[in-house]
């Protein structure tokens, strides 16, 4: 008899702190934050620099966990499958948010409905940039170059916005080159330094830039309303008459369909907090990352409208595949 209340007891008490823990204002442990690239590519670098200053404002660690491939599918069913607890955050952009579901076939979800939008973290910076074999010292001589090697020019691409972008490219320009795919920038890069692969639409991490300055890497255009701060001298797309390209490169804070408003307005406040920061926003313009935040409802307004933009893109480049 001693033995079943001692047993009950122990139950009541579990029980008493489960419920305890449940009461306590969110967050009251550590939240995962998953990344749909690997480690090391501007996304990761991102993410982390985001996730430490969330975590700060949030009181509770941020954990990045990185899940990469398929075009960033195998990290947005991770999170679909989630608790709509506030637990497991998803760092979004437009390859798992809209590239993925405007090329697979069959869709592999709805992202207006599979996820609840909370804020938005930034817009990427891209650039053109070949490798130091390529006789090309701008984007028209490239052009001019492929041209009149068809065939012979190898492109890599990290992500869907490298492939859509170096597409539509490819299609203004009448462009015949061998695509080289990739999990993510990181990888690629190291292909493009070693010239395994000869050109890249891409973000800009740190080894790149060096690349760029010790002269193996050429930049020959930005893909940005602005010239980078990052490299001066390179045009941007349309200085440098680079026609037809559409997309813009974004990333968010989603989490699984039903978060609770109280969850979504509260990261969504701490994440307008960590854009406002000085040192954040300089450690990522390093990364020619232009970090942001909006209302949640901004961010499921913007998810439609570009998920529409991608899936016309795709659908005019021929893109989809099963």
């Amino acid at each position: 008899m001693k033995t079943l209340i001692r047993a009950g007891l122990t139950a009541l008490m579990w029980a008493a702190a489960a419920l305890a823990a449940h009461a306590q204002p969110y967050p009251n442990k550590p939240i995962r934050l998953i990344v749909p690239f690997p480690a090391g590519g501007t996304a990761d670098v991102a993410a982390r620099t985001i996730g430490q200053a969330l975590a700060q404002g949030l009181g509770q660690q941020v954990v990045v966990e990185n899940r990469a491939g398929a075009d960033g599918t195998i990290a947005a069913q991770a999170v679909i499958g989630a608790a709509p607890d506030g637990y497991t955050l998803f760092f979004g952009t437009n390859t798992a948010m809209n590239a993925a579901p405007a090329i697979h076939k069959p869709q592999p979800y709805e992202p207006t409905t599979a996820f609840t939008p909370v804020s938005r973290t930034g817009t990427f910076g891209f650039f053109l940039i070949v490798h130091e074999s390529l006789p090309a010292k701008t984007a028209a001589e490239l052009i001019a170059h492929v041209r009149a090697n068809p065939g012979k020019v190898a492109y890599g691409t990290g992500n869907s916005t490298s492939i859509l972008t170096t597409a539509q490219l490819a299609a203004a320009e009448k462009l015949e080159m061998v695509h080289v795919p990739y999990k993510g920038d990181a990888p690629a890069q190291l292909d493009l330094v070693t010239g395994r692969i000869q050109m890249m639409v891409a973000t800009m991490t740190g080894p790149t830039q060096a690349q760029v300055k010790e002269g193996k890497l050429r930049v020959l255009a930005a893909l940005l309303p602005n010239r980078s701060p990052l490299f001066p001298d390179a045009p941007t797309a349309a200085e440098a008459g680079l026609r037809g390209l559409t997309i813009t490169p974004w990333g968010g804070l989603f989490g699984p369909a039903g978060l609770p408003r109280e969850v979504v307005d509260r990261v969504a406040r701490e994440m307008k907090a960590v854009a406002a920061r000085k040192e954040v926003k300089e450690a990522l313009d390093r990364i020619a990352f232009e970090v942001q935040a909006s209302s949640p409802e901004e961010m499921a307004a913007f998810l439609a409208e570009q998920l529409q933009i991608w899936r016309r893109a795709v659908a005019e480049l021929g893109l989809q595949r099963n």
